[in-house]
């Protein structure tokens, strides 16, 4: 059984005008976003802005995270590092938390072999019990999780299990799923490739796109499910000037403005990250007119 099948929302952290984390929003967000229809929360992810929190943020974000999501949908936690045993620690605190699932993304900067990979991911999942959900976007990383490397995990370590695939490349990923004799729970790691991705065996998506429309990722995949292929293509086509906009600065910059034009009030960012260029912005806005979610 998948740790979960449809959308889950790669959730922003929201921040106080001091850049605390403001809990009581991330409540809002996560009860507005099951009410949405979406199918899992995946916290302190790339879009949650883990890389610019301390452990001990880290940990308490997945903690309030479980607590406010009461069992309602699977909570998946974000535990990766380029440290293995900084992501074993993480990976440790979250379990014990109360997280669903584990998402571990590759370690990023030391451009590690497929064997030290292979060691790397190993060593987490003998650590825990939980699921986890490996998750591969060179692009930002530097590293390529290759499908051989895949297939060996999920053959020879048990609670790996999935795996959120943001190569953007359709040939490695149809490769990954026909390695595993389309067992892997493979997640589209790229919101304007969710159709073809479930066409090729996905069994959902990790959304930053779902954080501003929860409902539409959410009917996307259900029609899919549901074997009425041209309305989820429309969703699809729908979104794709929207996603477009969203990607035209680094995840998370354009969702967070995405949302506080939309009067959610989710804050600033931590630097390096920063605010929007306004010329993106403008294009961001007119996306989300076009698109109905503002007025």
């Amino acid at each position: 059984m998948a740790v979960f099948k449809g959308a889950g929302v790669a959730i922003v952290t929201p921040m106080k005008e001091n850049l605390d984390v403001n809990y009581d929003k991330l409540e809002e967000l996560i009860d507005e976003q099951i009410a949405g229809g979406t199918d899992a929360i995946v916290i302190v992810g790339t879009t949650g802005e883990s890389s610019t929190m301390t452990e001990e943020e880290h940990i308490d974000v997945i903690r309030a995270c479980v607590k406010f999501t009461k069992h309602r949908v699977p909570v998946v936690a974000g535990t990766g590092s380029n440290c293995t045993r900084t992501a074993i620690c993480l990976s440790k605190e979250a379990e014990e938390a109360g997280a669903d699932a584990l998402l571990v993304v590759t370690p990023y900067y030391n451009k590690a072999t497929q064997q030290g990979l292979i060691a790397h991911y190993t060593q987490i999942a003998q650590s825990v019990k939980a699921p986890i959900i490996m998750y591969n976007i060179p692009g930002r990383t530097g590293c390529n999780l290759l499908p051989q490397t895949v297939a060996h995990l999920y053959n020879n370590v048990e609670n790996i299990v999935g795996l959120k695939e943001a190569t953007g490349n359709m040939a490695q990923a149809y490769k990954t799923l026909d390695l595993t004799d389309g067992k892997l729970e493979m997640y589209s790691g790229e919101d304007g490739l969710i159709l073809p991705m479930l066409a090729i065996g996905a069994c959902g998506v990790i959304s930053v796109w779902s954080n501003i429309a929860p409902a539409d990722v959410h009917n996307l995949c259900q029609r899919f499910f549901d074997g009425d292929i041209e309305a989820a293509r429309q969703i699809q086509r729908k979104g794709l000037p929207l996603i477009d906009a969203l990607f035209s600065e680094v995840n998370p910059i354009p969702v967070k403005k995405a949302l506080n034009l939309m009067g959610k009030e989710v804050g600033s960012l931590r630097a390096p990250l920063c605010e929007m260029e306004e010329a993106n912005a403008k294009k961001l806005a007119e996306a989300m007119r076009t698109y109905g979610l503002l007025g």
